[in-house]
């Protein structure tokens, strides 16, 4: 048997996650939802040192913010619409005659104001511009919400639905790229911590078509995306679980957000893919978390 579906039947087997008949898309278990609570503890106990404003957006967002960012344009493979009934008495009768013959009843179904986050940081670039130019010093930002990405897989650590917990910086761009570098560090000694082995590489977001493979070559080029990996799915390279991302000017231009002296305002993220990291825990040390390693525990649990 495949190892990588392997994993995600022990996984099933274990209850720590509930198959729904789609792939990517599963139940957690209280386990597995307390070791991500565990672990996010452990991840505030780093980053609330720094003091970020901390903001919890739902998992839909602005379809006009949305439209605004271009995400379109780079990962429409990606991405996820919210759409809803829209139709008369007759329109519904149609509909329910569909669905009782097996046909296709989406046809009537209309886009709503609302899609799928798919980063946790995209709601956040227009609110903060809505408040005018960044105080002295920038800001700095704590976010978490489930995310979307149209990529249904069978390999555990792809799910289509899933939290990323980020911390966000904004400011000028020494400040940024310093904010960077630090977490790659912090990051690297936090899955240390929990007996992790981790690597960090250069990487690419998965730019759509043609004009993508510029895309991701000039993104690697200047070094803009690195990701910490850790080994998960057997038969498989390592599992990218966090990624420490330089915008550059990116989104100060598209949100027109502005430093105090009135400069466009660069930005850097720094994100965690809690149940990748989770996975990558119960890969390691086990599915049943009381015979994980002693130091591991009182780590995740003191």
């Amino acid at each position: 048997m495949d190892m990588q579906l392997s994993l995600l039947d022990r996984l099933f087997a274990a209850g720590l996650l509930i198959d729904t008949g789609v792939d990517g898309l599963y139940g957690r278990s209280g386990v597995f939802e307390d070791v991500i609570t565990r672990f996010e503890a452990v991840i505030d106990g780093l980053g609330g040192v720094d003091k970020p404003e901390a903001i919890r957006f739902p998992p839909g967002m602005n379809r006009a913010h949305f439209e605004g960012s271009g995400y379109m344009k780079s990962f429409p493979q990606l991405a996820g619409t919210i759409h809803s009934f829209c139709g008369c008495e007759l329109d519904h009768v149609s509909l329910l005659t569909c669905m009782e013959e097996g046909k296709d009843w989406t046809g009537q179904q209309q886009a709503t104001d609302i899609v799928l986050t798919p980063a946790a940081c995209y709601p956040l670039y227009p609110t903060i511009a809505k408040r005018g130019a960044l105080p002295a010093g920038g800001g700095l930002f704590d976010l978490q919400s489930y995310c979307f990405r149209h990529e249904p897989s069978k390999e555990p650590t792809r799910m289509q639905l899933f939290r990323m917990r980020e911390y966000v910086r904004m400011g000028k761009p020494a400040d940024v790229v310093a904010f960077r570098q630090d977490w790659m560090e912090r990051g690297t000694k936090l899955m240390e911590s929990v007996g992790l082995p981790v690597e960090i590489d250069v990487a690419n977001d998965p730019f759509f078509g043609r004009a993508g493979k510029m895309y991701k070559n000039n993104q690697r080029n200047q070094n803009l995306k690195f990701e910490l990996l850790i080994p998960v799915n057997a038969n498989a390279g390592p599992t990218a679980c966090m990624s420490f991302n330089y915008h550059q000017d990116h989104f100060g231009k598209t949100w027109g957000l502005t430093t105090a002296d009135g400069e466009t305002a660069h930005t850097a993220c720094v994100g965690f893919g809690l149940e990748r990291i989770a996975l990558a825990l119960f890969k390691h040390h086990g599915l049943d978390v009381n015979e994980w390693p002693a130091d591991v525990r009182k780590t995740l649990w003191g």
